[in-house]
């Protein structure tokens, strides 16, 4: 699918920061399959804004409720079983990558609990129960800001595979 951006308004996006830049990307790629992110609109993304889209949910996800709340919401086997985590490596993003390779091993052995319904106490208990991801949670917050440049400059150094630059 191609999705497409004026060129004045990457530039614009650029000056902002690198947070403005990928919020744009993502955004339009997100307009382009209808605003959500589901079976029937993935396959009309290719790997590169599939992992985009992915890194946006899992650093909203993690940032408001942790790593619990990702797996609790549904989005475990979207990070966990895909090649997420090696694409975060092949970006550049080392570090998170094998991040992410830790919460995959904790997703495999807690999933069943994790994404049962519950509660909102029992949800709350679920932090208690499993203090194991708080150092995810520590570890990604505390390399957000870095993982975040390092895959903005990955989409600027490869924009033709997220975006089509309109004159």
């Amino acid at each position: 699918m191609e999705v497409k951006i004026p060129e004045i308004k990457l530039q614009e996006a650029a000056g902002q920061g690198t947070d403005a830049f990928l919020k744009l990307v993502h955004d339009a790629i997100l307009e382009a399959i209808g605003g959500e992110v589901n079976a029937e609109t993935l396959p009309l993304l290719n790997g590169e804004q599939t992992t985009l889209l992915a890194y946006f949910i899992l650093r909203e996800e993690v940032m408001d409720g942790g790593f619990i709340q990702l797996i609790h919401n549904g989005y475990g086997p979207f990070i966990f079983l895909n090649p997420f985590a090696k694409a975060m490596r092949l970006w550049g993003a080392h570090e998170f990558s094998k991040l992410v390779y830790k919460g995959r091993k904790l997703f495999e052995q807690h999933s069943e609990v994790l994404t049962k319904d519950c509660t909102d106490e029992e949800f709350l208990a679920l932090f208690e129960k499993y203090p194991e991801f708080d150092d995810l949670d520590d570890g990604f917050i505390e390399m957000e800001d870095e993982v975040t440049d390092l895959i903005a400059h990955y989409v600027d150094e490869h924009l033709e595979q997220f975006v089509a630059v309109a004159k």
